[in-house]
């Protein structure tokens, strides 16, 4: 049997809290996607209609700018979503590499990792990224980068404790005696057994990222030629009393996508390799 599917063979049939969360995120990621098919509108084009509520015309309303939201949040979508999904792969793979290497190793280089892993976690995540962006600038690069080298302790903590328990069952041993090198036991017979942490990891990491994405946003740090949902936020917040539609539905957005993420990530830790 494949490690793919030995690793598949693992896991549960999908919880109803699962399956909501794939459908969750799945409506929003459509939305991202098909945002050109969903909408004529031009999410930066400027409109008469100014701070006009929802209709037939406008199914989300309108900014003071005469920008029409649906647009806006369609296509926010796609940058807190792209955001989130390159942030949440970055920390996942450097953590995961970190995890492989210390909890295989031991001895001196586990812990001289795993200090270095204890310094980036007990650093405040959000300020560290504020302070990083306002010096390197506000770009999508910048941010998927300062997100995803800030996030990654948490997925190397957990993949290394499963390493340690790994690598003194018989399989390994053997792997040594036929003369595997450490890089192809870490390869082939160590990636494969810790592959549904890895996937649980990359949910809860996404979802994360989504959320420090619209931090920063919200602040003024994200790139204002692509807007998401945190500058959409950001920006109807100043019209709470006079335009609820301007702030709801964005949240609402992003309240789906993080729970969606969330309940997947749920589901994915219930069903992990036993």
């Amino acid at each position: 049997m494949s490690a793919t599917v030995a690793v598949l063979s693992r896991i549960r049939l999908p919880s109803a809290a699962m399956t909501f969360g794939v459908l969750l995120t799945g409506v929003v990621a459509l939305g991202a996607v098909l945002a050109p098919w969903l909408t004529n509108a031009d999410p930066l084009g400027l409109g008469t209609d100014i701070l006009s509520a929802p209709s037939a015309a406008h199914p989300m309303g309108t900014d003071d700018l005469g920008r029409d939201l649906f647009a806006r949040v369609l296509y926010g979508g796609r940058v807190s979503l792209g955001v989130g999904l390159f942030s949440g792969l970055l920390s996942v793979v450097f953590g995961t590499g970190i995890g492989l290497i210390a909890g295989f190793a031991g001895g001196m280089s586990d812990e001289v990792l795993m200090r270095v892993t204890e310094m980036f976690q007990v650093m405040p995540k959000l300020l560290a990224a504020v302070v990083v962006v306002s010096l390197v600038g506000s770009s999508l690069t910048n941010e998927v980068l300062v997100i995803g080298l800030l996030s990654w302790p948490a997925t190397a903590r957990v993949i290394r404790s499963r390493v340690q328990v790994l690598r003194g069952q018989d399989f390994i041993a053997a792997a040594r005696m036929g003369g595997a090198s450490p890089l192809r036991i870490l390869w082939r017979n160590l990636l494969p057994n810790v592959s549904a942490f890895v996937l649980v990891s990359t949910s809860l990491q996404i979802a994360s990222a989504i959320v420090s994405e619209s931090f920063l946003s919200f602040l003024g740090l994200g790139d204002p030629g692509h807007p998401s949902w945190g500058l959409l936020l950001q920006q109807g917040q100043l019209f709470l009393e006079q335009a609820w539609w301007l702030t709801t539905l964005p949240g609402v957005a992003l309240a789906m996508t993080v729970l969606g993420m969330n309940l997947l990530g749920d589901g994915l830790s219930g069903g992990r390799a036993r």
